[in-house]
């Protein structure tokens, strides 16, 4: 099967569904959502608790209901959706048109010629593989994604009695689960000495359960045969070596991880997108253009984002920059570099053009307390500053410039005293 369309969006999570609304709101009219799951929704469909639209829909919905809001739109808008399809390459034939070929079970191989591809496939979860827990490999050790898939969709509880490592929203989230379905959460493990989830989550999750959280500490041993039996749980040192003279057991019978999430970038790499090496997404320039022109990306194949709320406002972005690159609009004035300064981990976009305002995303590295972050020009053109009481790795800033200046050459962004 062959078929021209304007745009092809991979991913119909909030992401891919933001975007697919924001390109028909933009004028586009020809326009392809694929997914390879059954429905749409992505990750939302199985999170069934609340907290999701506070910002983008000003009211508290369920990860389904947010779902909802957008495949309403998606039926309303007519915009053509393929579920349970699977894209396995892109081809970038020319600037202005790609390749995007389709597995489905219905269609067979499908090749469907574009103007512009918006990437949204999203991220998953880093699982035992990356990150080498040494002991046996017994049943009961799985993400926690999988697990909340398992009680949230499937009805079934995975085990009784549960310790999880990762201090991850999902893993958070998930030790509360549990406790409601009867499970005894024994402990959360933290390498790291601050939280890696929301403070909120810390407070809901753990502390209203009693759910003990060790920070600066590890797994440094699975027992059990045919199903996990117990952890050894280690204290660190300086050097993240485990302390193992002061190492204690925990009885268990699964083991959930939650210890950190990878974007989906593989169809990014096979086709030549430049990737970040700190957000392990796409380069990209203020319009979330990757360096192949044509080919955009957004939500968290981009940066793992806290709120889904900023996933379907920065893909509504995503969307109209698209929109204007097809219809050959997209006008862009000359680029300048951002520089990382004390603390900043990464900032996204990594461009930003002259004379015009911007939106940077940014993420710290460590935890602090009563710091300033400041933008400023190579000149020393002060564009931005604000105190921040607390910062912390696990949330990210969200920063407006109303114009960055003519004469500049890179800007600079820190935190100071």
């Amino acid at each position: 099967m062959k078929k021209k369309v304007d745009a092809v969006i991979i991913g119909a999570g909030p992401a891919g569904m933001a975007a697919a609304v924001s390109l028909r709101e933009n004028g586009i009219k020809n326009i392809l959502l694929v997914d390879r799951e059954p429905v749409a929704g992505g990750i939302l469909q199985q999170c069934i608790h609340n907290g999701f639209g506070v910002h983008h829909f000003k009211e508290e919905l369920t990860g389904p209901e947010y779902a909802e809001r957008y495949i309403e739109q998606i039926n309303k808008n007519k915009i053509d959706l393929w579920l349970d399809s699977c894209v396995i390459d892109i081809e970038n034939n020319s600037k202005n048109s790609k390749t995007v070929v389709i597995l489905s079970k219905e269609r067979g191989i499908s090749y469907i010629t574009a103007k512009v591809v918006v990437l949204a496939m999203g991220c998953r979860e880093r699982n035992r593989g990356n990150i080498n827990i040494p002991g046996r490999r017994p049943a009961g050790i799985m993400t926690a994604g999988t697990a909340q898939k398992l009680v949230n969709i499937y009805g079934y509880l995975p085990g009784r009695e549960v310790v999880i490592l990762g201090s991850g929203d999902i893993g958070l989230i998930m030790a509360r689960r549990m406790t409601w379905e009867g499970a005894n959460v024994k402990a959360v493990i933290e390498l790291q000495s601050y939280p890696g989830g929301l403070n909120r989550n810390i407070v809901q999750c753990l502390n209203d359960f009693n759910i003990p959280l060790y920070l600066s500490h590890t797994i440094s041993n699975i027992l059990g045969n045919n199903r996990i039996e117990a952890v050894e749980v280690s204290p660190l040192d300086e050097n993240f070596e485990a302390i193992k003279s002061e190492s204690f057991t925990l009885k268990c019978d699964t083991l959930l991880l939650s210890v950190g999430l990878i974007p989906e970038n593989e169809l990014s790499i096979k086709i030549g997108v430049k990737l970040d090496p700190v957000t392990r997404g796409a380069c990209v320039d203020k319009n979330l253009m990757t360096n192949i022109p044509g080919i955009f990306s957004c939500g968290n194949v981009l940066q793992v984002h806290d709120l889904v709320d900023f996933v379907s406002e920065e893909a509504k972005n995503c969307g109209a920059s698209a929109a204007k690159y097809i219809n050959g609009k997209l006008e862009k004035s000359e680029e300048i570099p951002i520089r990382k300064g004390n603390l900043i981990r990464y900032v996204l976009p990594g461009k930003i053009e002259k004379g015009k305002p911007a939106l940077l995303s940014l993420r710290p590295i460590n935890p602090a307390e009563n710091l300033y972050l400041v933008i400023t020009t190579d000149t020393g053109v002060e564009l931005f500053k604000r105190k921040y009481k607390n910062i912390f790795p696990s949330v990210m800033l969200r920063i407006n410039i109303d114009i960055v200046p003519d004469d500049a050459e890179f800007i600079e962004i820190k935190f100071e005293k």
